[in-house]
This record gives C-alpha cells, sequence and structure tokens, in this order.
C-alpha cells in the first residue's frame, strides 16, 4: 500500500501562515513515510511566494510550487495541484493555518483501514475558532445542503480532506466545487466518512470570502450540483456487480 501523499495547499496572500504550516506538515509527513507539499499561489500580492520558496523540504518530503498567472480561486488552486501531484494519495488543508497538519496523521489511518479509491473522508471541526456569524452561516449552509442535496455531511466546508487523485479527477469540475465534495462522490458511487479535527485560530491574515460572498456564490452553485445529482446515472453497475468506477 501507497505510503507518499502529495498534500495540496491553494494559498492567496497567506505569507504569514507559511513557515509554520510548512513545519508543521513535514514533522507529519515525515513520520508517515514521506511525500510531498505542493502549494499553489493564485496570484497573491504580498510575499507568500517569497515564503515558499524560502522553505527548504527534508529528505522524505519535497515542496514544490506552482503559480496560477491570475487569480483563478480555491477550487482551480485545488485542481492545479491535483494535477500535478506525484502521488495517488492527495490530502487537502487550507492555507490560513486554522487545520491542524497533525491531523493528517488521523485521517491517513482511516484512509488506511478502509483502502478505498472511492472514499472521501473530510474533516469535522469541533470548537470551531470562527466568528459567530461565520458558524451560523455554516449552519444555515449545512440545513440548505441536507434539505436540496440530502447531503449530511456535517462539515463540508472543512479544508481538510483526503481522497484518491483518481476520484476528484473523475468529478465534474466547477468553480467552488470544493464545497461540494461529499454530494459529488456519493453522485459517483462513492462513500463519504466524517472525522472530528481541530480548529485553530488564525494567527496572521484575514478570510477572503465575507458571508455575504459565499452565500451568494454557494446558492447558484447548490442549484446546479442538485441538477447535476438529479441527471446522474451513477453509478453505472455491469450484470458481474461491479462499477464502472472499479475500472481504471
Amino acid at each position: 500500500m501507497q505510503n507518499k501523499i502529495s498534500v495540496v495547499i491553494p494559498v492567496y496572500n497567506e505569507s504569514g501562515n507559511i513557515n509554520q504550516l510548512v513545519k508543521e506538515i513535514i514533522e507529519v509527513l515525515d513520520k508517515l513515510g514521506g511525500g510531498e507539499i505542493i502549494f499553489v499561489d493564485d496570484a497573491s500580492t504580498d510575499t507568500t511566494v517569497d515564503k515558499i520558496l524560502g522553505n527548504n523540504g527534508s529528505d522524505h518530503t519535497k515542496i514544490n510550487l506552482l503559480q496560477h498567472k491570475n487569480k483563478y480561486g480555491q477550487s482551480s488552486g485545488l485542481l492545479t495541484g491535483i494535477k500535478f501531484s506525484k502521488y495517488d494519495v492527495i490530502v487537502t488543508l487550507d492555507g490560513d493555518g486554522q487545520n491542524d497538519p497533525r491531523d493528517i496523521q488521523k485521517i491517513f489511518k482511516v484512509w488506511q483501514e478502509n483502502n478505498n479509491d472511492m472514499l472521501l473522508i473530510i474533516g469535522n471541526r469541533v470548537n470551531r475558532k470562527d466568528t459567530w456569524s461565520r458558524r451560523f452561516a455554516s449552519r444555515l449552509a449545512y440545513k440548505m445542503r441536507k434539505i436540496i442535496l440530502n447531503d449530511i455531511t456535517p462539515d463540508s466546508g472543512c479544508g481538510l480532506k483526503i481522497f484518491s487523485k483518481k476520484l476528484f479527477l473523475s468529478l465534474p469540475y466547477f468553480d467552488h466545487i470544493h464545497r461540494f465534495l461529499p454530494a459529488l462522490v456519493r453522485r459517483q458511487g462513492g462513500k463519504v466518512t466524517s472525522v472530528e479535527v481541530f480548529h485553530r485560530e488564525r494567527s496572521s491574515g484575514r478570510s477572503k470570502y465575507s458571508n455575504w460572498q459565499r452565500f451568494r456564490v454557494g446558492l447558484v452553485d447548490l442549484f446546479g450540483v442538485s441538477w447535476l445529482i438529479k441527471r446522474s446515472s451513477f453509478p453505472i453497475k455491469l450484470k458481474d456487480g461491479k462499477n464502472i468506477s472499479d475500472k481504471d
């Protein structure tokens, strides 16, 4: 079984969080046998790129930087990083440092126990360190996803996830896909498991999205994903009981 992991981190103006994040992720990956950290910079206007380039990997963990020419958004950053990833097991987390890299070990253990290319493991942030308005917006979004998409994942917005490269690239891509991965994975015939993870205060910078921006964009995408699910025939099954998703 492959132990090496590609950790994909989209970043935009996160210069104050890079050094600590790199240090913590390298410590975790080295314990797990190594891997790579892929930063995808979304045309930052601060010193984020310089901070990334100023960090060295370890004997077992390499640091790679990909740079977007223009600002395309978080989902595009994920797509870029995953397409250029070296390993088949993908871990994603946010670049603001609020996801605790030590939880990578926790979700990776669950991943290994299941050994399923059609599995998405997503964090469920306990004791969230967000503003009350952000927590309220998340609860409202959860209720809407539950009603419209029948998605009961408690924390679809958590940036800490683990899945196979094959699974992600099989999904229909669109901007903001990262908010709807559980519903789309189930549409594809996959399985979703939530694991409780820690959530930390943001030590530097500020969120790039307001609650209004999240609501406005999310509402349009919500009905788009609902349409995709209703128009889907997945999983397509063969007479021998296999799904076409089982075929590489």
